[in-house]
């Protein structure tokens, strides 16, 4: 069996070629010498059952993850868990899932016919993870998704890999708080999701994350290339608890905006 950290290479390699190749110059600007700590990736998919959470999550649970927090975005119409494995040092796994039956026929209809053929097979293992899409898919077809659900014309276009990685801001030394992040980012040329403040969450909360603007990054439609929303990177600081343990969970406010991160 793979380990933990084999299929987070794995994904990685994925992300920063095919998703967000802007996450290499982060790391250089955010690294103090040692390897930036990910407190999270993020996975997306369609709630059917071929394809839904649960299938996604399955390479994870083999690897020890358990699932933790429960998260309903009623707007997106999303679902979303997020897991964690006993080994602290792991990154945290948020995958979420359109709720397409709650979608215009439309969509409902153009979505199960993607998926509809998408073998079992090809979603043993852990691999289908950051390989990408496992249908055919034309332009207008991504257009007319877009038009209704960014969150659904993204999956249809890109399939399976890491919506983002997420930099541990706890571990920075010359960076306090998200804000800070941001700053260096953007006098580097980096544009800040500032949907809903660029800086989502505080304290108060346990927590407080920002992200960057998806690349746009090239896409093999079925009759086009064009260049559309990719992957993004994003910054969370964690605070302590009561209890003095730091918070491990998510903050479903902050996190509806943070998908945004990926619209037009």
């Amino acid at each position: 069996m793979d380990s933990c950290q084999a299929l987070f290479d794995r994904l990685w390699q994925d992300y920063t070629q095919r998703l967000c190749p802007s996450a290499q110059k982060v790391h250089g600007l955010l690294e103090e010498g040692q390897p930036l700590i990910n407190d999270h990736i993020a996975l997306r998919t369609f709630a059917l059952p071929n394809v839904g959470l649960d299938k996604l999550a399955r390479p994870f649970i083999a690897l020890g993850y358990e699932p933790k927090g429960e998260y309903t975005f009623e707007a997106k119409k999303l679902n979303a868990r997020h897991y964690e494995h006993p080994d602290p040092l792991m990154p945290k796994v948020f995958i979420s899932e359109l709720m397409v039956g709650q979608c215009s026929t439309t969509l409902q209809s153009i979505v199960r016919d993607l998926v509809a053929n998408v073998d079992d097979d090809a979603l043993k293992g852990s691999d289908f993870l950051h390989q990408g899409r496992l249908w055919e898919l034309d332009w207008q077809t991504y257009k007319t998704l877009a038009d209704e659900s960014e969150y659904a014309a993204w999956v249809a276009a890109h399939g399976y890999g890491a919506n983002h990685f997420t930099v541990s801001v706890n571990q920075l030394n010359n960076h306090d708080n998200c804000q800070a992040v941001n700053d260096t980012l953007r006098q580097n040329g980096f544009t800040i999701n500032e949907s809903g403040g660029e800086v989502k969450g505080d304290a108060s909360v346990f927590l407080e994350q920002s992200s960057t603007m998806a690349d746009r990054v090239p896409v093999q439609f079925s009759d086009a290339r064009h260049d559309i929303p990719g992957g993004f990177y994003e910054f969370a600081k964690r605070y302590p608890l009561p209890d003095g343990e730091l918070y491990q969970g998510f903050v479903a406010a902050s996190a509806d905006k943070i998908f945004e991160s990926t619209h037009q």
